[in-house]
């Protein structure tokens, strides 16, 4: 049977679904999916960091059997991780400990060269790691990214050009907060029309990171310039 690289993937707290009687961790099944066909086994890592303190030797420890890491979407950062002084009223879905589990996971993996694929929330939390920090919201429903599909162009001999092989892809966005200053040794690789920054790749380090403002999973099925992204990450967590 072949090996299926481990990719790990946090898990998302759910107050409730239609399928259990209690709160729930999940991650979105078009993610899984997109990572299975890539020939990637998903895995979804339960947040542990109570009262919103997550232990750096204990995330390292968990994340150090895996080959990959999968940054998902998911609700807004608090604003004072990047710190901001004060919470514009747009902010929603705050969770302590789901920031402190999803900051010091791609912390560990980036300083263990772990390949990762951050989207959305996921490209959010990588650049607030790296020092940088974000717009918390676009400017209301005219100029926000929420059920968008749009044309992206990628820039030339990026991870994300030689991923898809194209120099736009159609991408499908859904958030209404972005990228103000890129952290330490990220670099745009993709823009939208309106200037909101929609990739960022880290460069000049050792290892592979690709973070993707947009939603590549919506569309994979059927565009295989979306799961080339996820093909990606499993190869390189394959050769890891």
């Amino acid at each position: 049977m072949t090996y299926r690289p481990l990719i790990a993937i946090p898990a998302r707290f759910a107050a409730n679904t239609s399928a259990l009687r209690y709160a729930a961790e999940v991650n979105a099944r078009a993610l899984i999916e997109a990572v299975w066909r890539a020939g990637g086994e998903p895995v979804t890592l339960h947040p542990h960091a109570p009262g919103g303190v997550a232990d750096p030797a204990e995330v390292r420890e968990r994340l150090a059997r895996f080959d990959g890491l999968l940054l998902p979407g998911g609700g807004d950062l608090a604003p004072h991780r990047y710190g901001a002084p004060d919470v514009h009223d747009a902010v929603y879905d705050v969770d302590d400990e789901q920031d402190a589990f999803d900051l010091e996971l791609a912390r560990a993996a980036i300083g263990g060269r772990v390949p990762t694929l951050a989207i959305c929330r996921g490209l959010q939390v990588v650049n607030t790691v790296l020092g940088g920090t974000l717009h918390q919201d676009m400017g209301g429903p005219e100029r926000e990214h929420r059920h968008l599909r749009h044309a992206v162009p990628l820039t030339p001999g990026s991870a994300l050009a030689t991923a898809t092989g194209a120099d736009t892809v159609d991408a499908s966005c859904y958030h209404h907060q972005h990228v103000d200053r890129p952290g330490n040794g990220l670099t745009a690789t993709a823009r939208a029309a309106d200037g909101a920054v929609e990739a960022l790749e880290l460069t000049g380090h050792e290892g592979w990171l690709v973070a993707v403002q947009w939603h590549p999973e919506d569309t994979a099925h059927q565009d295989p310039a979306q799961q080339s992204i996820f093909d990606m990450l499993v190869r390189e967590a394959a050769g890891s």
